[in-house]
Parts: C-alpha cells; structure tokens; sequence
C-alpha cells in the first residue's frame, strides 16, 4: 500500500530479500519516485538465480515502459546476460524521463557492451552511464565491445558523465576512447581507471585532451602508465584549459613524471584537483611539484599519499606553503615525512591562511611535531580539519594538541 500511494519518497532501494512481484506491481502503480537501486547480494545458500533475476529485469521493463518520474536507476550485482540487458534499454529507450543508468559488478560482457553502444547511438535522453566493475569481477566487456561503445561516443550527443572502471579495456581501446574524446563534444567526466591502458592508451587520451574542450574531469588511476604516459599528459596539461579534475594515482609515474606535471602546473590554470596517491614521486618529484605551488594560482585539491617524500619533500612544501595562496586540501598521508618534514610544516601554519584540509597520517612525526603543530594550532585561525593518525605522538604530544584545540575554539 505504501509503494502504491506515497507521493513524498524520493530514493527506494531494493535486495533480493524484498524484490517480489508484489513490490514490482505497486512500484508499476506510484508514478512519483525518482531514484531506484537494486542491489542483489548473491550468496552460494542462496537460491536467487536466473529465474528470480530475469523476473526483475522483466518488472522494470514494464515499470519503464509507463514511468515518467524516475530519473536514476541503478543495477547492483544482478545476474544480466544479453537477453536481460536487451529487453531492460529496449524499455529505455522508449522511456523519456531517465536520465542516469548504473550497471555496478554486473559482469557485462562483449555482446552486452555491443548492445549499450548501439542503445547510446539512438538514446538523446541519458546523461550518465556507469558500466563499473569490480576489483574482484571486472566487467569482460573486452576489445570489440569497448571500441564499440568508443564509436557510439562519437555519435552521442547528451552522454556528459561516463563510468567505465574495471573493464579491461587495454591500449587499442584506451586509443579508441581517446578518439572519440576527439570528436565528442558533449561529455564532461570520463573515469577509465584500472583498465590497463598502458603508455600508449595514456598518450593517446593525452592527445584527445589537446583537442577536446568540454571535458572536465578525468580518471585514469591504476592504467600502468608509467613515466612516459605520465610526461604526455603533463605536457597536454600545459594546453589543455577546460580540465579541472585529473586523477593519476597507481601509476608508477616516478620522479621523472612528477617533474613534468610540476612543469604543466606553473602553466596550467584551470585544474583545481590533481590526485596523486602511489606514484613512486619520491623526495625529487615531490620537491619540484612544491615548487609549481609557489607559482600556482588555481590548484585546491592534492593528494601525495604514499609518495616516499620523506623529510625533504616534506620541508619543501611547508616552504610552498608559506607562499601559496590557492590550495584548501592537501593530503602528505604516509610519506615518512619525519621530524624536520613535520616540523617545517608546523611552522608553516603559522603562516598559511588558506588551507583547510591536511593529512599527515603515518609520518613517524614524533611527540617534537605534535608539540609544534599545537602551537601553529593555536596562530592558525583557518584549517578545518588535520589527520595526525598513527605517528606515535607521546603523551607530551597528545596533551599539546589537546590544549591547543581548547584554545583553538575559543
């Protein structure tokens, strides 16, 4: 009854322990909800299998049929296959009103990335896909169906946000996409992480972001780029001025490639978030990308976990922040940067009053940093939040803090 008459719900999620055709035939009667997840838990004791999972996809398509409220629908580890994924986007594409499709760990493969390809080629309704994997089921969606959906690319014209995470796509379709990237001028966020693109496929999106212009977020994390992808999109950084997000994290960039990208931000001023985490930067890549900072006008946002800064890196960027006016979000989190790295930083805070967010997570900064840091808190009237986990801070340490953040209130 519920279902049936509430005009007020806005999101309703569903798992497979209530997903039955009652449910389905009342949801077929409310013509008000806007957001849909189903979310399907599959255990080996549990008997929701073919049938019950082809029941729910037969339940939506007479749903989308009718509808003309619901604007997202998200489908989380539900069992599809072509003939599923068929009868559910030919629903769609007859519904007007859906604006965002997810497909999560589904385990899409070839024919069903055919089948979403052809389905955006004809759709001028949606606005966001997600065709995401998973890191223990990637999607199998494989070379022809990828390079299928890079051509629909080329063709659509309404698609603005495109999820394509663990699909093991490869270079030959990373340069695909990036082909597409050339010729659409519609999309705004594009994640292609964990799809091992390689050098090649990231030096190919470097390309597409010379000529694109409407793209505004992009990630690429996890692609084994190496230093030379890593240098060709740095070097498409200093033209490109429409991207403002850029994540490149687990990517084996190495100092090399964190020089390049120190580089593009002393002549980029569009990108206000660059992420970072796991790039082997070390103390020298690190160094020079806090150099860029001094000169950096519009970056808000970085991330350096796991970096191996160590002190010097460290000591670097609490000189860059003395200077820099621009950046609230700055993550140093397991760096190692030490006591001379903590320190320097703590001094720097007495002096910065832009930054908001900062993350010295498992630095070994000892109780002399923790003792430093209280007293910047006690100067600094502007950061937010600060993360000092795991770095053994000492009683002498913790009491400071503690003082501090009582006066810090005040």
């Amino acid at each position: 009854m519920f279902l049936r008459t509430s005009k007020n719900l806005k999101h309703l999620c569903l798992n497979e322990i209530i997903c039955n055709q009652i449910i389905f035939e009342n949801l077929y009667k409310n013509n008000s909800i806007p957001s849909l997840d189903l979310f399907i838990t599959y255990k080996k004791s549990s008997n929701f299998g073919y049938k019950e999972s082809k029941a729910i996809i037969d339940g939506l398509a007479k749903i989308l049929y009718k509808n003309s409220t619901l604007n997202s629908l998200n489908l989380i580890s539900i069992k599809l296959g072509t003939g599923r994924v068929k009868t559910l986007l030919e629903a769609i594409y007859k519904n007007t009103a859906l604006k965002s499709l997810g497909f999560y760990n589904n385990r899409i493969g070839t024919d069903e990335g055919k089948l979403l390809a052809k389905f955006l080629c004809k759709n001028i309704t949606l606005t966001s896909l997600s065709l995401r994997g998973a890191w223990s089921s990637a999607n199998e969606i494989g070379s022809k169906g990828g390079k299928a959906l890079a051509d629909a690319l080329c063709e659509n014209n309404t698609l603005k946000v495109l999820n394509l995470k663990y699909n093991k796509f490869g270079s030959e379709v990373g340069k695909a996409l990036a082909d597409a990237l050339c010729k659409n001028n519609a999309l705004t966020s594009l994640n292609l992480g964990n799809n091992s693109l390689g050098s090649e496929g990231g030096k190919a999106l470097a390309d597409a972001l010379r000529k694109n212009t409407t793209l505004t977020s992009l990630n690429i994390e996890w692609n084994e780029l190496g230093t030379e992808g890593g240098k060709a999109l740095a070097d498409a950084l200093c033209e490109n001025t429409t991207l403002t997000s850029l994540v490149l994290s687990k990517n084996n960039l190495g100092s090399e490639g964190g020089k390049a990208l120190a580089d593009a931000l002393c002549k980029n001023n569009t990108l206000t978030s660059l992420i970072l985490i796991e790039n082997n930067l070390k103390s020298e890549g690190g160094k020079v990308l806090a150099d860029a900072l001094c000169i950096n006008t519009s970056l808000k946002d970085l991330n350096l976990q796991l970096n191996d800064l160590e002190s010097e890196g460290g000591k670097a960027f609490a000189d860059a922040l003395r200077e820099n006016i621009a950046l609230t979000f700055l993550d140093l989190g397991y760096n190692d940067l030490s006591l001379e790295g903590g320190k320097a930083i703590a001094d720097a805070l007495c002096i910065n009053t832009s930054l908001k967010n900062l993350n010295l997570q498992d630095n070994k900064l000892g109780s002399e940093v923790g003792k430093a840091l209280a007293d910047a808190l006690c100067k600094n009237i502007t950061l937010k939040d600060l993360n000092l986990c795991s770095n053994d801070l000492g009683s002498e340490g913790e009491k400071a803090l503690a003082d501090a953040l009582c006066k810090n209130l005040k």
